[in-house]
Protein backbone atom coordinates (compact mmCIF):
# COMPACT_ATOMS: atom_id res chain seq x y z
CA UNK A 1 0.00 0.00 0.00
CA UNK A 2 2.80 2.39 0.93
CA UNK A 3 4.56 1.68 -2.37
CA UNK A 4 1.35 2.22 -4.33
CA UNK A 5 0.70 5.51 -2.52
CA UNK A 6 4.25 6.67 -3.23
CA UNK A 7 3.89 5.76 -6.91
CA UNK A 8 0.61 7.66 -7.14
CA UNK A 9 2.19 10.72 -5.51
CA UNK A 10 5.14 10.64 -7.92
CA UNK A 11 2.80 10.37 -10.89
CA UNK A 12 0.73 13.32 -9.70
CA UNK A 13 3.84 15.42 -9.18
CA UNK A 14 5.09 14.42 -12.63
CA UNK A 15 1.81 15.46 -14.21
CA UNK A 16 1.89 18.73 -12.32
CA UNK A 17 5.44 19.42 -13.50
CA UNK A 18 4.51 18.46 -17.05
CA UNK A 19 1.56 20.83 -16.95
CA UNK A 20 3.78 23.61 -15.60
CA UNK A 21 6.38 22.92 -18.29
CA UNK A 22 3.71 23.07 -20.99
CA UNK A 23 2.45 26.41 -19.72
CA UNK A 24 6.01 27.75 -19.52
CA UNK A 25 6.74 26.64 -23.09
CA UNK A 26 3.53 28.26 -24.30
CA UNK A 27 4.48 31.47 -22.48
CA UNK A 28 7.85 31.58 -24.27
CA UNK A 29 6.13 30.99 -27.62
CA UNK A 30 3.76 33.94 -27.20
CA UNK A 31 6.30 36.62 -28.34
CA UNK A 32 7.12 34.64 -31.48
CA UNK A 33 3.49 34.17 -32.48
CA UNK A 34 2.73 37.81 -31.66
CA UNK A 35 5.53 39.05 -33.94
CA UNK A 36 4.55 36.49 -36.61
CA UNK A 37 0.94 37.67 -36.52
CA UNK A 38 1.91 41.34 -36.73
CA UNK A 39 4.65 40.98 -39.35
CA UNK A 40 3.20 38.20 -41.54
CA UNK A 41 -0.47 37.42 -41.04
CA UNK A 42 -1.77 40.98 -40.60
CA UNK A 43 -0.17 42.31 -43.84
CA UNK A 44 -1.58 39.37 -45.80
CA UNK A 45 -5.08 39.97 -44.45
CA UNK A 46 -4.79 43.71 -45.09
CA UNK A 47 -3.59 43.09 -48.67
CA UNK A 48 -6.46 40.67 -49.21
CA UNK A 49 -8.96 43.30 -48.01
CA UNK A 50 -7.35 45.98 -50.21
CA UNK A 51 -7.51 43.73 -53.26
CA UNK A 52 -11.31 43.54 -53.04
CA UNK A 53 -11.76 47.31 -52.82
CA UNK A 54 -11.05 50.32 -54.99
CA UNK A 55 -10.83 54.09 -54.66
CA UNK A 56 -13.50 55.87 -56.68
CA UNK A 57 -14.26 59.58 -56.94
CA UNK A 58 -17.68 61.06 -57.51
CA UNK A 59 -18.52 64.20 -59.45
CA UNK A 60 -16.70 63.35 -62.69
CA UNK A 61 -13.57 62.50 -60.75
CA UNK A 62 -13.34 65.77 -58.82
CA UNK A 63 -15.20 64.63 -55.70
CA UNK A 64 -13.86 63.02 -52.57
CA UNK A 65 -12.37 59.55 -53.03
CA UNK A 66 -14.37 56.76 -51.44
CA UNK A 67 -13.43 53.15 -50.81
CA UNK A 68 -15.92 50.82 -52.46
CA UNK A 69 -16.13 47.04 -52.66
CA UNK A 70 -15.44 45.84 -56.21
CA UNK A 71 -15.04 42.09 -55.69
CA UNK A 72 -12.67 40.48 -58.18
CA UNK A 73 -12.43 43.52 -60.45
CA UNK A 74 -8.83 44.30 -59.44
CA UNK A 75 -7.78 40.72 -60.16
CA UNK A 76 -9.44 40.86 -63.58
CA UNK A 77 -7.65 44.12 -64.39
CA UNK A 78 -4.31 42.68 -63.28
CA UNK A 79 -4.70 39.62 -65.52
CA UNK A 80 -5.86 41.84 -68.39
CA UNK A 81 -2.62 43.81 -68.14
CA UNK A 82 -0.29 42.65 -70.92
CA UNK A 83 2.77 43.80 -69.01
CA UNK A 84 1.81 41.70 -65.96
CA UNK A 85 1.22 38.57 -68.06
CA UNK A 86 4.50 39.17 -69.89
CA UNK A 87 6.20 39.55 -66.50
CA UNK A 88 4.79 36.19 -65.37
CA UNK A 89 6.05 34.54 -68.56
CA UNK A 90 9.45 36.20 -68.18
CA UNK A 91 9.65 35.05 -64.55
CA UNK A 92 8.81 31.51 -65.66
CA UNK A 93 11.67 31.60 -68.17
CA UNK A 94 13.94 32.97 -65.46
CA UNK A 95 13.00 30.02 -63.23
CA UNK A 96 13.69 27.51 -66.00
CA UNK A 97 17.22 28.86 -66.41
CA UNK A 98 18.07 29.89 -62.86
CA UNK A 99 16.90 26.91 -60.80
CA UNK A 100 18.75 24.15 -62.74
CA UNK A 101 21.93 26.26 -62.95
CA UNK A 102 21.98 27.25 -59.30
CA UNK A 103 20.84 23.93 -57.79
CA UNK A 104 22.99 21.88 -60.17
CA UNK A 105 26.01 24.05 -59.43
CA UNK A 106 25.39 23.79 -55.69
CA UNK A 107 25.24 19.98 -55.88
CA UNK A 108 28.47 19.78 -57.90
CA UNK A 109 30.35 22.19 -55.62
CA UNK A 110 29.08 20.42 -52.48
CA UNK A 111 30.25 17.04 -53.79
CA UNK A 112 33.63 18.52 -54.73
CA UNK A 113 33.89 20.14 -51.31
CA UNK A 114 33.10 16.82 -49.63
CA UNK A 115 35.80 15.09 -51.66
CA UNK A 116 38.41 17.81 -51.08
CA UNK A 117 41.25 17.20 -48.64
CA UNK A 118 40.97 18.94 -45.26
CA UNK A 119 43.64 21.59 -45.92
CA UNK A 120 42.05 22.85 -49.13
CA UNK A 121 38.47 22.46 -47.87
CA UNK A 122 38.41 25.60 -45.71
CA UNK A 123 39.72 27.81 -48.52
CA UNK A 124 37.34 26.27 -51.06
CA UNK A 125 34.43 26.69 -48.65
CA UNK A 126 35.31 30.35 -48.10
CA UNK A 127 35.62 31.10 -51.82
CA UNK A 128 32.29 29.44 -52.60
CA UNK A 129 30.38 31.12 -49.76
CA UNK A 130 31.95 34.58 -50.08
CA UNK A 131 29.54 35.91 -52.78
CA UNK A 132 26.57 35.22 -50.49
CA UNK A 133 28.12 37.47 -47.85
CA UNK A 134 27.77 40.42 -50.23
CA UNK A 135 24.38 42.18 -49.75
CA UNK A 136 22.00 41.72 -52.68
CA UNK A 137 21.89 45.40 -53.62
CA UNK A 138 25.71 45.66 -53.58
CA UNK A 139 26.01 42.49 -55.67
CA UNK A 140 23.57 43.86 -58.24
CA UNK A 141 25.49 47.16 -58.38
CA UNK A 142 28.80 45.31 -58.87
CA UNK A 143 27.41 43.26 -61.75
CA UNK A 144 25.67 46.29 -63.27
CA UNK A 145 29.10 47.93 -63.37
CA UNK A 146 30.65 44.82 -64.94
CA UNK A 147 27.88 44.62 -67.53
CA UNK A 148 27.78 48.28 -68.61
CA UNK A 149 29.64 48.95 -71.90
CA UNK A 150 32.15 51.78 -71.82
CA UNK A 151 33.05 51.44 -68.14
CA UNK A 152 33.21 47.68 -67.62
CA UNK A 153 36.70 46.14 -67.51
CA UNK A 154 35.10 42.78 -68.32
CA UNK A 155 33.48 44.08 -71.52
CA UNK A 156 36.68 45.91 -72.48
CA UNK A 157 38.74 42.74 -71.98
CA UNK A 158 36.34 40.74 -74.16
CA UNK A 159 36.40 43.43 -76.84
CA UNK A 160 40.19 43.38 -76.71
CA UNK A 161 39.99 39.67 -77.51
CA UNK A 162 37.74 40.33 -80.48
CA UNK A 163 34.46 39.43 -78.73
CA UNK A 164 31.77 42.08 -79.19
CA UNK A 165 29.09 41.55 -76.56
CA UNK A 166 26.54 43.64 -74.72
CA UNK A 167 25.29 41.88 -71.60
CA UNK A 168 22.47 44.42 -71.21
CA UNK A 169 20.78 44.16 -74.60
CA UNK A 170 17.29 42.68 -74.88
CA UNK A 171 18.54 39.19 -75.77
CA UNK A 172 21.16 38.81 -73.02
CA UNK A 173 19.76 40.78 -70.09
CA UNK A 174 17.74 37.82 -68.75
CA UNK A 175 20.75 35.44 -68.63
CA UNK A 176 22.79 38.30 -67.16
CA UNK A 177 20.31 38.67 -64.29
CA UNK A 178 20.25 34.89 -63.88
CA UNK A 179 24.02 35.00 -63.48
CA UNK A 180 23.70 37.49 -60.61
CA UNK A 181 21.27 35.21 -58.78
CA UNK A 182 23.45 32.14 -59.33
CA UNK A 183 26.52 34.03 -58.11
CA UNK A 184 24.71 35.20 -54.98
CA UNK A 185 22.96 32.02 -53.84
CA UNK A 186 25.02 29.04 -54.97
CA UNK A 187 27.42 29.29 -52.02
CA UNK A 188 24.58 29.42 -49.48
CA UNK A 189 23.05 26.22 -50.85
CA UNK A 190 26.46 24.56 -51.09
CA UNK A 191 26.81 24.91 -47.31
CA UNK A 192 23.40 23.29 -46.75
CA UNK A 193 24.22 20.37 -49.03
CA UNK A 194 27.72 20.00 -47.62
CA UNK A 195 26.25 19.78 -44.11
CA UNK A 196 23.91 17.03 -45.34
CA UNK A 197 26.86 15.22 -46.92
CA UNK A 198 28.69 15.25 -43.60
CA UNK A 199 25.82 13.21 -42.14
CA UNK A 200 26.27 10.42 -44.70
CA UNK A 201 27.58 7.35 -42.81
CA UNK A 202 31.27 6.93 -43.59
CA UNK A 203 30.91 3.15 -43.19
CA UNK A 204 28.76 3.02 -46.31
CA UNK A 205 31.32 5.00 -48.29
CA UNK A 206 34.17 2.82 -47.06
CA UNK A 207 32.24 -0.30 -48.04
CA UNK A 208 31.62 1.15 -51.50
CA UNK A 209 35.33 1.90 -51.92
CA UNK A 210 36.20 -1.65 -50.87
CA UNK A 211 33.83 -2.87 -53.59
CA UNK A 212 35.74 -0.79 -56.11
CA UNK A 213 33.48 2.27 -56.41
CA UNK A 214 35.31 5.47 -57.28
CA UNK A 215 34.44 9.00 -56.16
CA UNK A 216 32.08 9.64 -59.07
CA UNK A 217 30.26 6.34 -58.62
CA UNK A 218 29.95 6.89 -54.86
CA UNK A 219 28.65 10.42 -55.42
CA UNK A 220 25.97 9.30 -57.88
CA UNK A 221 24.86 6.07 -56.21
CA UNK A 222 25.31 6.85 -52.49
CA UNK A 223 25.78 10.51 -51.65
CA UNK A 224 23.22 12.05 -53.99
CA UNK A 225 20.28 9.82 -52.94
CA UNK A 226 21.04 10.43 -49.25
CA UNK A 227 20.97 14.23 -49.60
CA UNK A 228 17.62 14.34 -51.43
CA UNK A 229 15.77 15.65 -48.32
CA UNK A 230 18.18 18.61 -48.11
CA UNK A 231 17.88 19.10 -51.85
CA UNK A 232 14.09 19.22 -51.49
CA UNK A 233 14.39 22.00 -48.92
CA UNK A 234 16.70 23.93 -51.24
CA UNK A 235 14.26 23.55 -54.13
CA UNK A 236 11.40 24.81 -51.97
CA UNK A 237 13.26 27.89 -50.77
CA UNK A 238 14.66 28.56 -54.24
CA UNK A 239 11.23 28.58 -55.87
CA UNK A 240 9.83 30.90 -53.20
CA UNK A 241 12.83 33.20 -53.51
CA UNK A 242 12.67 33.22 -57.31
CA UNK A 243 9.06 34.39 -57.27
CA UNK A 244 10.22 37.32 -55.13
CA UNK A 245 12.68 38.51 -57.80
CA UNK A 246 12.95 42.28 -57.43
CA UNK A 247 16.34 43.68 -56.39
CA UNK A 248 18.44 42.53 -59.34
CA UNK A 249 16.15 43.73 -62.18
CA UNK A 250 15.41 46.92 -60.24
CA UNK A 251 19.12 47.80 -60.12
CA UNK A 252 19.85 46.63 -63.67
CA UNK A 253 16.94 48.73 -64.99
CA UNK A 254 18.98 51.85 -64.12
CA UNK A 255 21.68 50.73 -66.58
CA UNK A 256 19.56 49.58 -69.52
CA UNK A 257 16.19 50.24 -71.13
CA UNK A 258 15.78 46.50 -71.73
CA UNK A 259 14.49 46.09 -68.16
CA UNK A 260 11.31 48.11 -67.72
CA UNK A 261 9.49 49.14 -64.56
CA UNK A 262 7.10 46.18 -65.02
CA UNK A 263 9.69 43.59 -66.10
CA UNK A 264 8.66 41.00 -63.47
CA UNK A 265 5.48 40.74 -61.33
CA UNK A 266 7.05 42.26 -58.22
CA UNK A 267 8.23 45.27 -60.22
CA UNK A 268 4.73 45.54 -61.67
CA UNK A 269 3.23 45.59 -58.17
CA UNK A 270 5.79 48.20 -57.04
CA UNK A 271 5.00 50.35 -60.07
CA UNK A 272 1.26 50.05 -59.40
CA UNK A 273 1.65 51.03 -55.75
CA UNK A 274 4.23 53.82 -55.82
CA UNK A 275 4.24 55.15 -59.40
CA UNK A 276 0.59 54.81 -60.42
CA UNK A 277 -0.62 55.05 -56.79
CA UNK A 278 -3.06 52.17 -57.19
CA UNK A 279 -2.61 50.24 -53.96
CA UNK A 280 -5.62 48.05 -54.66
CA UNK A 281 -4.23 46.64 -57.90
CA UNK A 282 -0.82 46.28 -56.27
CA UNK A 283 -2.43 44.28 -53.46
CA UNK A 284 -4.22 42.05 -55.99
CA UNK A 285 -0.94 41.43 -57.83
CA UNK A 286 0.86 40.56 -54.59
CA UNK A 287 -1.91 38.12 -53.62
CA UNK A 288 -1.59 36.46 -57.03
CA UNK A 289 2.18 36.11 -56.56
CA UNK A 290 1.68 34.71 -53.04
CA UNK A 291 -0.91 32.24 -54.32
CA UNK A 292 1.42 31.10 -57.09
CA UNK A 293 4.21 30.61 -54.54
CA UNK A 294 1.88 28.58 -52.30
CA UNK A 295 0.78 26.31 -55.16
CA UNK A 296 4.32 25.67 -56.38
CA UNK A 297 5.56 25.10 -52.81
CA UNK A 298 2.82 22.54 -52.22
CA UNK A 299 3.66 20.79 -55.50
CA UNK A 300 7.38 20.64 -54.63
CA UNK A 301 6.62 19.39 -51.11
CA UNK A 302 4.39 16.57 -52.36
CA UNK A 303 6.84 15.59 -55.08
CA UNK A 304 9.70 15.57 -52.58
CA UNK A 305 7.66 13.46 -50.16
CA UNK A 306 7.02 10.86 -52.86
CA UNK A 307 10.67 10.81 -53.91
CA UNK A 308 11.86 10.38 -50.31
CA UNK A 309 9.41 7.51 -49.74
CA UNK A 310 10.54 5.73 -52.88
Amino acid sequence: MATQALTTTVRRRGRALAGTGGRTAALFLVPFFAVFAIAMIAPVIYSLVLSFHSQQKSGLGFGEAKTVFVGLENYVQVFQSETFVEGIARLGLYCLIYIPCMVGGAVVFALLLDATVAKARKLFQLLVFLPHAVPGVIAALIWAYLYTPGISPLVQALQGGGIQINFLDAHLVLPSIVNIGVWEWTGYNVIILFTALQAVPREILEAARVDGAGEIRAAISIKFPLILPALSVIMLFTIIGTLQLFTEPSIISKATASVTSTWVPNLWAYDAAFIRHNLNQAAAASIIIAGLAAVLSLAVTRLSSRMNKS
